[in-house]
């Protein structure tokens, strides 16, 4: 990675909230730190193992949410945002709570206890004073009628519709509970009423229907819902969802199910959100909580490319551990634990005699005991969607950094053959000629494929001709762009004249000439042109054939967003010329 001279003089400082507003921590950064350098020292600092299910949360200048990206430079994602101000907040939530452990389920449980305050935690009237009585025991400890006198929980703010009615409920509930229980029970009770909640894990995001009514999408563990006055309305499990895109404001998500007729079905849905930047940060958030709890590690995670045709694209990719790879390595390291702990008593047993007092067969029977058993004997969590394909493995680097080598000498024994005959500066030529155009096919399908997996970085082709050209070995632009010039202009071979001499073999040299902007330009100018006359058909036409089509989501944004009013301002600025 370069840097200036003056870039790593530079520090910036940010604050980041922690769940407790009130708690705040200092931080320092260079214009080189990514974000996962800025969520590793905050989880470090707090005791956090668990840290991928943490994430960093700030809003830009236009008040929209975003998620820090632990790929990216941090000071490039908030480069306008003065002062820095960023929240730790948990990103994912697991489906199991009781998964995490220490500080991180204490940060799970300070997490929904916001939730609840802030009313995304919703839930009906004995659910709230259940949670909230909790919360009271977690906080005051055992009711003691000396210390809490009167409406005593009016001072803690528990939901955000604390009602005086609320408040008596949960204080009937706090005066039930048995005295003398521990504080971290009153917490893992709280979590295990939590996670059977339907709104458990969910950011609320305001969209409208087809119909334009008003509605909220939420996105956890288990898929996308969609929520209605509170209520769940409708629910897509990850395995239901083939693909999830997005277009101008439209967050479409196509799914494919089974109905009750064991049929294969597909069906797409679409929601529009109040701007196109909430539009992209709805899609991202869908896809990063698809990837974390359904890929079974994150080298399956391909770059998956959002927007269509008539919006901006963007392109994503996973960074980080899966749910299923934590899980994995948190059993491994329970086995290697449980393996050295009957490998160190095994060591011990050994060590001491057989005696009446300590026989042989007991001790067989121990060692057989303390083996550990095997936890692997049933799949983790979620199985991959039914649609997974579309995200599926990328392979194209080691095809790039493969390459194909081709011997230094090579060049010279071509001039060589040149030199000797006519008959062999022909057959040089059309060597010649099949080698440019292999050159230029794999150069350009290499350049694609770059693109495509290393998402804008630097081709490493570039970085081996330097490589090449340091070491004096073999130069491809020196063999097929000079290799021909100069041995034709320097030597007087009989081959060379015969190069120079036949027009024939000057219009095969002519011939292999390709420019790709000239076949290129006019494809894309023709495809674009008939793909709109196809839209405009297609949306003018009354035909019943087209009538599926023209309703659905992707052809209604269409219509509505960018064909309609272009059609009015060309009528509009025709009829004004006529007058």
């Amino acid at each position: 990675m370069f840097r200036s001279k003056n870039e790593g003089n530079i520090v910036y400082k940010c604050t980041v909230r922690l769940l407790d507003d009130s708690d705040i921590l200092e931080c320092e950064f260079q214009p080189f730190h990514k974000g996962i350098y800025l969520l590793e020292y905050l989880c470090g600092e707090l005791e956090i193992k668990e840290k991928d299910y943490f994430g960093l949360r700030y809003v830009d200048t236009s008040k929209q949410r975003h998620w820090l990206d632990l790929s990216k430079s941090i000071i490039k994602q908030c480069k306008e945002m003065d002062p820095l101000l960023f929240s730790l907040r948990v990103k994912f939530y697991p489906a199991d709570p009781f998964r995490l452990t220490g500080n991180a389920r204490i940060m799970l449980y300070q997490q929904l206890k916001r939730d609840l305050r802030h009313g995304r935690l919703y839930c009906s009237l004995g659910e709230a004073a259940a949670l909230g009585a909790l919360i009271v025991q977690e906080e005051l400890g055992d009711y003691n009628e000396d210390v809490h006198i009167g409406a005593y929980v009016s001072s803690i703010e528990l939901a955000l519709r604390q009602t005086e009615y609320l408040e008596k409920k949960i204080i009937e509930l706090h005066k039930k509970r048995e005295p003398g229980q521990d504080l971290s029970l009153a917490m893992d009770e709280f979590l295990g009423i939590a996670r059977g909640l339907e709104t458990y894990g969910i950011d609320p995001h305001p969209v409208k229907d087809h119909r334009g009514s008003q509605q909220y999408i939420g996105i956890n563990n288990s898929g996308i819902s969609t929520f209605v006055t509170g209520k769940r309305s409708q629910h897509f499990r990850w395995n239901e969802i083939h693909k999830i895109n997005f277009e101008g404001k439209m967050f479409i998500a196509h799914l494919s199910y089974t109905d009750a007729s064991r049929e294969p079905k597909k069906h797409t849905v679409g929601f529009k959100c109040p701007t196109g930047a909430a539009c992209r940060y709805l899609w991202r958030c869908a896809i990063e909580q698809m990837l974390f709890f359904t890929l079974p590690n994150s080298q399956s995670a391909a770059v998956i490319s959002g927007g269509g045709f008539f919006s901006w694209g963007t392109k994503f990719r996973y960074t980080g551990r899966t749910e299923r790879e934590i899980l994995t390595e948190n059993i491994n390291a329970l086995r290697e634990q449980k393996i050295n702990n009957s490998n160190s008593s095994k060591r011990k047993a050994s060590s001491v005699p057989a005696t009446p007092s300590s026989p042989q067969g007991d001790l067989a029977q121990i060692r057989y005991s303390s083996l550990p058993r095997s936890t692997m004997s049933e799949p983790l969590g979620y199985g991959m969607p039914n649609g997974a394909h579309c995200y599926g493995q990328d392979h194209g680097m080691g095809e790039i950094n493969g390459g194909i080598q081709i011997s230094s000498l090579e060049p010279v024994c071509e001039e060589a053959r040149l030199r000797s005959s006519n008959l062999d500066g022909i057959n040089l030529l059309a060597t010649q000629i099949g080698g440019y155009t292999y050159r230029d096919s794999v150069e350009h399908s290499s350049t694609e494929s770059g693109l495509t997996v290393n998402g804008g970085y630097d081709h490493p082709r570039k970085h081996n001709d330097a490589k090449q050209q340091q070491h004096g070995s073999y130069s491809p632009n020196l063999y097929y762009g000079q290799s021909v010039g100069a041995a034709a202009l320097n030597s007087s071979s009989p081959g060379d004249n015969f190069l120079h001499g036949d027009q024939s073999l000057r219009k095969m040299k002519k011939f292999r000439k390709f420019h790709l902007l000239a076949a290129f330009v006019p494809s894309v100018i023709f495809v674009a042109f008939a793909m709109a006359g196809t839209a405009v058909f297609i949306m003018e036409s009354e035909s019943e054939a087209f009538e599926q089509l023209r309703n659905s989501p992707e052809m209604l944004c269409l219509r509505y967003q960018y064909y309609q009013p272009l059609k009015d301002f060309v009528l509009d600025k025709l009829g004004s010329r006529r007058k």
